[in-house]
């Protein structure tokens, strides 16, 4: 049994809150991959299914944020886990918009979230840290990480999502770096080999002969209307 946690705050008020995105990304996995149904389990809402053969229990804690290591601690007892068994999706300021890494122990940063989870299960789990962007302030981060995602970061916020969704059965095999190739495939996918470049199939426009300039002498050329025997004749005089 592995443990996917996603951190975020509960309720429709919160729900399309930067914070949240750790609880988008499990919506996604849970979606595509036919995990069961949502049910309220440890502190929060919990369904399971298998990704890549692996059993996976995908949580949410309903805790709010900065209490997330209660839920979290309660599903790893529960299934008598280690803290290498828990991956933690989070949302990260540090990275910008669209860009994720995947990061095994380390400390919290100052995020509630993780501050909390370290307290109850300490540090030596997996996090995918999903980069939201940072204000510009230290000040105005509260503000921001707790509103909602802007109209225009839809396409690339879906596009992370998706990807997350594709890669899950490699972080579930334990393979972050074919985890975050899928979610690179979707956020800035390559160019199809077999592509026609543009303008690829046109002929070449054939090129004006260079005209001469009367500034500086050179005389217009006129055609030359010679026969080729005149030409040979020419060259011997």
């Amino acid at each position: 049994m592995l443990i996917f946690a996603g951190l975020g705050n509960p309720g429709a008020k919160y729900a399309r809150n930067r914070h949240n995105i750790g609880f988008m990304a499990l919506d996604q996995i849970a979606a595509d991959h036919g995990f069961g149904p949502w049910k309220t389990r440890f502190l929060g809402l919990a369904c399971e299914g298998k990704l890549s053969g692996a059993k996976v229990l995908l949580l949410k804690p309903g805790t709010f944020m900065n209490l997330s290591g209660q839920s979290v601690g309660e599903a790893m007892r529960f299934y008598k886990l280690e803290p290498t068994d828990i991956t933690v999706f989070h949302d990260e300021i540090d990275l910008t918009p669209g860009k994720l890494r995947v990061k095994d122990g380390g400390g919290h940063a100052g995020h509630n979230g993780l501050r909390s989870i370290h307290q109850h299960i300490g540090p030596h789990y997996s996090r995918v840290r999903m980069g939201v962007g940072h204000p510009g302030r230290k000040e105005a981060v509260p503000g921001y990480v707790l509103s909602d995602f802007a109209k225009a970061d839809q396409d690339w916020l879906d596009d992370v999502l998706r990807g997350v969704s594709d890669g899950a059965p490699h972080l579930a095999d334990g393979d972050a770096g074919r985890f975050q190739n899928a979610v690179a495939q979707r956020t800035a996918p390559a160019r199809s080999s077999g592509g026609a470049r543009p303008g690829a199939g046109e002929k070449p426009k054939p090129q004006a002969a260079p005209q001469p300039d009367p500034q500086a002498g050179e005389a217009p050329q006129t055609p030359d209307s010679r026969s080729a025997l005149q030409k040979l004749a020419d060259r011997f005089r």
